[in-house]
């Protein structure tokens, strides 16, 4: 599990899913060559000028995704969420995010509706406050802006 973690006050958990932890050598033409690590650094500066705590987490595994979306409903004051893969076949994590009264953010670096068609197939996007999609690793850093708006200060 990849984490990186400022101590500021209120949690924003970057939970990202399947293939992500090869951010940077995967497929570059359309993912780009930043890993998640990096995004992760990148998130907690940005966040540290928001009062924000960034945590990433990356799994290859629908049910810790799911976990640790149930974990972010105590611990968390919203969610950044690359479900990856997972997107178009997850009804588990479909309805672990209904479960959610904070808000979420959706990211792909990608664009999937410019993609595949089984791409089309979206489980997560009818669940989530905003869904960023085809910025690469910039939608991250959208996503978190969005959130220190959404997220009532400390």
């Amino acid at each position: 599990m990849l984490s990186v973690r400022s101590n500021m006050t209120r949690l924003i958990s970057c939970i990202n899913g399947p293939t992500l932890n090869l951010l940077g050598d995967r497929e570059p033409e359309i993912y780009g060559t930043m890993t998640l690590e990096d995004i992760g650094v990148q998130l907690s500066e940005i966040g540290q000028a928001h009062g924000l705590s960034v945590e990433m987490k990356q799994s290859n595994s629908e049910g810790q995704i799911v976990d640790w979306i149930q974990i972010a409903r105590k611990n968390s004051a919203g969610v950044i969420l690359n479900a990856a893969a997972y997107t178009h076949t997850s009804i588990a994590i479909h309805d672990a995010l209904r479960t959610l009264s904070i808000p979420v953010i959706e990211v792909h670096l990608s664009n999937p509706a410019a993609r595949e068609d089984f791409r089309s197939v979206n489980y997560v996007t009818p669940v989530v406050t905003g869904s960023i999609a085809g910025l690469g690793p910039t939608g991250y850093v959208l996503a978190l802006q969005a959130l220190a708006t959404l997220i009532p200060s400390s």
